[in-house]
């Protein structure tokens, strides 16, 4: 059993509640999430954002289930809203006893005078539907329940709520079908032994104040559509469940179901924290369903990345490799291939369903470093066989040249990549229409990861039969020219070789993929400085700073609007994905775990201030590097997943 758990002190305090967030996924896609004071503090919080077209399509369908309790003449209203005009009405978080995530399942206990209420939420694996179990554990008579159900059928994202005189509400005894005018799916409600009763009022204005912080609208209008009543004996179990199809089974059948499946996913981790991170890993993981036209995917982060070409392969050797999920990590793998075009992968998928975009120069070498991980696993000489012509595709269009000036330079063989107004590496941040980070010319870490895909490439072809010596020979001319990366004034690597302005010598981390991936790049002496220079200047106990604090460019704070945000993301901006290659590049210069394992160890206390039970994208680059950014990242859980193993 993986718990963990927050005091009633802090489920009562909104400024530590509201700021601790919960979530559910369902493996395509769709989740559910909010507050631990149960207060929607972003628009994209609720009870069940299904993926119309799995992973992407996804649209808030059931923001909220507002439940009110009478128990011996006392009523209980246990929702939490925030309102345009400031107030919080109702207020139920100061009825809440204690809140923990037990086997994934966000669980609260409130108290209801001397009565003990709990409440669960989950989703049913593989389907649209959510659930939310009541159990009375201690009362002296039933408790009557009331739910009051909103629906607002629109993008995640957000957008206006549909003429509320489009929607339509059918009710069969305990069951009741919401048509929804704007996507024509239908919303169907299930609470066993209630009365259920059509409304149809707007509820104006709720406020969410993470949206605000980010300097966009903030503001939501909900339908009412719905009130069930019914009640529960001591010791009774009961709930609701909703979801775009008819689901048989009941709510606490549901979240019994989305528990015993988490006891499953993190059986065999080694100790409590991996087996948390096993269940953080498994929400990213998007399974394709049979016959259906989805792919198995990664979803780069919750609630608004999609998938990311980039972010995937980063990720797919920690998720699933290192979770021993051999076969998540091969279909995905496989499933990338037809996306291949001119030796590029596409960086996204947009979330509207639309043409994929090849706007990456890493990705596709990435795509080569998760083929690698993932044949060392399986040992399948199909595997091997059929993966051998992708990797010969990716590097014949980045040695002939493709999108973006993405090609081998023939003065030196290492690559280049970039054109203005496009942002092609991992630090990708645009503000109206300036990309903060270009780095034109020949980054650091795609050199090293460039290398590295060559080396694979020809290891695969010998493997197949087919003749190294052309991949070898383009390794080889990399590794004489990186030397042109060594920056003596600073002791370690120059960022970016050959731009626009020159060779940047920003103190960046990126330089660090080099010793971790091939550390044959720059030798004992000069990998070993660049781990001291990256320690010093760029580490914190929550991952890696984008750039040193001493740089006139650093921004210590992410905040504000839109475009002071972008303006920070990589400008000093804390990335808890960099552990992974730091801890692998320390421990391939000093070869020292119980040290490396120091570096790690304040990640677990990570895991309890933002999104509870995972880690966020990003902190501050300042003390006391506050949380930031999503609040559950794929490549953030995948990375530490790898120190963590890397560490013992």
């Amino acid at each position: 059993m993986t718990v963990r758990r927050v005091s009633r002190p802090d489920c009562t305090d909104p400024d530590v509640a509201e700021r601790r967030e919960w979530l559910v996924t369902n493996g395509r896609g769709g989740y559910a999430m909010g507050t631990v004071a149960g207060t929607p503090t972003r628009r994209y919080h609720g009870l069940l954002v299904a993926a119309l077209d799995p992973p992407v399509a996804r649209r808030l369908v059931v923001p909220a289930l507002g439940l009110e309790v009478r128990y011996r003449g006392i009523d209980y209203r246990l929702a939490t809203y925030r309102w345009a005009s400031g107030a919080r009405d109702p207020d139920g978080r100061r009825y809440i006893a204690g809140f923990a995530i037990v086997d994934g399942v966000p669980t609260w206990t409130y108290e209801l005078g001397e009565a003990l209420l709990e409440v669960a939420i989950a989703m049913a694996y593989g389907t649209d539907t959510t659930a939310v179990a009541l159990h009375v554990v201690r009362a002296s008579e039933p408790p009557a329940f009331t739910a009051r159900l909103l629906v607002a059928d629109r993008d995640h994202h957000g957008g206006p709520l549909p003429d509320p005189a489009a929607f339509t509400v059918d009710i069969d005894g305990d069951q009741a079908a919401i048509g929804l005018p704007a996507c024509g799916r239908t919303v169907h409600v299930r609470v066993p032994g209630a009365t259920l009763t059509a409304a149809a009022d707007r509820w104006r204005g709720f406020f969410a104040e993470r949206e605000r912080e980010r300097g966009l609208a903030a503001e939501d209008d909900y339908l009412h559509a719905l009130d069930a009543r019914w009640s529960l004996a001591p010791g009774e179990r009961g709930g609701v469940t909703v979801g775009l199809e008819p689901v048989p089974a009941g709510a606490p059948e549901i979240v019994a179901a989305a528990a015993a499946r988490a006891r499953s996913v993190s059986a065999h981790a080694p100790d409590a924290l991996r087996a948390e991170l096993a269940l953080a890993a498994d929400q990213f993981v998007v399974l394709a369903a049979p016959g259906g036209s989805s792919r198995t995917t990664i979803v780069a982060g919750y609630p608004w990345f999609t998938d990311w070409g980039r972010d995937t392969m980063i990720a797919l050797p920690g998720l699933a490799l290192a979770n021993g999920r051999r076969d998540v990590a091969e279909a995905i793998v496989r499933g990338f291939a037809p996306f291949v075009d001119g030796g590029m992968l596409p960086n996204v998928f947009p979330d509207a369903g639309s043409a994929p975009e090849y706007n990456t120069v890493d990705a596709a070498l990435w795509y080569v470093e998760a083929i690698r991980a993932c044949a060392a696993a399986t040992r399948d000489p199909a595997f091997a066989r059929d993966l051998f012509p992708v990797l010969r595709a990716i590097v014949a269009g980045y040695t002939q040249g493709t999108r973006y000036g993405i090609g081998v330079d023939p003065a030196d063989g290492l690559l280049r990549a970039g054109v203005p107004g496009v942002q092609l590496t991992w630090m990708d941040a645009k503000v109206d229409g300036r990309v903060i980070t270009p780095r034109i010319g020949k980054p650091v870490e795609i050199n090293a990861l460039w290398f590295a895909a060559l080396k694979t490439t020809a290891h695969f072809a010998e493997y197949n039969g087919a003749d190294p010596l052309p991949y070898e020979d383009a390794a080889g001319r990399v590794l004489e020219s990186f030397e042109r990366f060594w920056n003596p004034e600073r002791g370690c690597c120059f960022d970016v070789l050959d731009g626009p302005d020159g060779d940047d010598p920003a103190i960046r981390p990126n330089q660090l993929f080099a010793v971790a991936l091939a550390p044959e790049l720059l030798g004992p002496e000069r990998a070993r400085a660049v781990v001291d220079v990256c320690e010093r200047d760029l580490l914190t106990p929550v991952g890696l700073r984008t750039l040193a604090p001493s740089d006139p460019a650093y921004v210590g704070r992410y905040a504000g609007d839109q475009t002071a945000r972008d303006g920070a993301y990589h400008q000093g901006t804390v990335w808890p994905w960099l552990i992974g290659a730091f801890v692998q590049a320390h421990l391939n210069v000093y070869d020292d775990p119980e040290l490396a394992r120091t570096f790690v160890a304040p990640f677990a206390d990570a895991l309890d201030g933002y999104g509870i039970g995972t880690l966020g994208e990003i902190f501050d680059g300042d003390p006391p590097h506050a949380p930031c950014g999503t609040i559950a990242q794929a490549w953030s859980v995948a990375e530490l997943i790898a120190a963590l193993r890397l560490v013992g």
